[in-house]
């Protein structure tokens, strides 16, 4: 299975070998182009410039997989793209080569959903998981709690019902004059901080439900900032600490309440948030006390990649949930909510 991801800013390729199910599928070479560089200079993600670069590098990376994998094109079964949700231009661009290449190789194609590949990266690791299990997806504007009984089988818990996790890492980054991508340089900079120094809200920590909200939270670092005034270069890391840690605490609280509400005993973290040190830190100390299995993506596959899309619609055929199709017409879902998936 080829796999190509373009939903935003990182252009994905990568091969799977995929047998017979239960067996998970083998991740063979993969390949990813970061568009940040071309992007800082705006302080965020322009989608005319994304989608050409899309363009320019999906093909290149893909001759590159093939080589890593001692591949060819035509030993290539069946091609899978991320169809939504994400940017609708450079969502096209992978549609568009991905059913372009079923056509010339006479190979089926399938459309896959990017937080469904998202969810299932960890099976890649060196430690996957087992069905059911509860899922914290962070990746991007995306913030939910799931219950993952299977392939496609999916009940939402609990999702923001504003600003995503990572949303909240990158504004408040950017209020703090980190620049972009500002959740990673966040993180690194409280490294460096004290956590208790500031004390920032936990919005719906204590609300009774799954749900999460993160736009509380950024108004407060805001505010600090502004009362900081000259000061603030002095004191930028105990506040990106204190910011981080309340956007951990908050991710750490819901997962425990989401294990708790299931009885399950299996937890599985995904998307870019899911990399953050002080969230595995706190999560994996939280989990053994509590006799909890927790599982990761590999550190390189937590960012948007074509290894998850490759491996999520290997694992849809396997599971028998859905067929790649020579068909090669195709449209792509910029908005696209995963509990459609529901029963597909």
């Amino acid at each position: 299975m080829l796999g190509i991801e373009s939903s935003c800013d990182e252009t994905g390729v990568a091969l799977v070998d995929a047998g017979a199910a239960p067996t998970v599928p083998r991740l063979l070479a993969h390949a990813l182009h970061s568009q940040v560089q071309m992007h800082q200079a705006y302080g965020g993600v322009v989608p005319e410039l994304a989608s050409r670069d899309h363009i320019r590098r999906v093909l290149p990376l893909t001759h590159e997989v093939l080589q890593q994998a001692g591949r060819q094109l035509a030993d290539v079964d069946a091609v899978a793209f991320t169809r939504g949700p994400g940017l609708a231009g450079a969502l096209l661009v992978g549609a568009g080569v991905a059913c372009a290449l079923g056509a010339a190789l006479e190979r089926p194609v399938l459309g896959v959903h990017h937080l469904e590949g998202h969810l299932l990266s960890p099976f890649l690791s060196a430690d996957p998981p087992q069905f059911p299990f509860v899922a914290l997806l962070v990746s991007g504007g995306h913030t939910q709690l799931m219950r993952v009984d299977g392939v496609g089988r999916y009940q939402l818990l609990g999702e923001t019902i504003d600003d995503a996790a990572g949303e909240a890492f990158d504004k408040s980054a950017k209020l703090l004059g980190l620049g972009y991508p500002g959740g990673p340089a966040l993180s690194r900079l409280a490294q460096q901080g004290d956590a208790a120094a500031f004390a920032l809200p936990r919005p719906l920590l204590h609300s009774g439900d799954l749900d999460f909200s993160f736009a509380g939270l950024k108004t407060a670092v805001l505010t600090q900032a502004r009362k900081l005034g000259d000061q603030l270069d002095a004191r930028k890391a105990d506040l990106a600490a204190a910011t981080e840690a309340a956007i951990v605490e908050v991710l750490l609280k819901k997962s425990l309440a989401a294990l708790k509400a299931t009885g399950l005993r299996r937890l599985v973290v995904a998307g870019g948030v899911g990399a953050n040190r002080r969230l595995r830190a706190q999560l994996d100390a939280a989990c053994v006390q509590r006799g909890v299995r927790v599982h990761y993506p590999e550190l390189a596959l937590c960012t948007d990649n074509g290894a998850m899309i490759a491996l999520a619609g290997a694992m849809r055929i396997q599971a028998g949930v859905e067929q790649a199709r020579a068909e090669y017409a195709f449209d792509v879902k910029p908005r696209w909510p995963l509990e459609e998936l529901q029963g597909a």
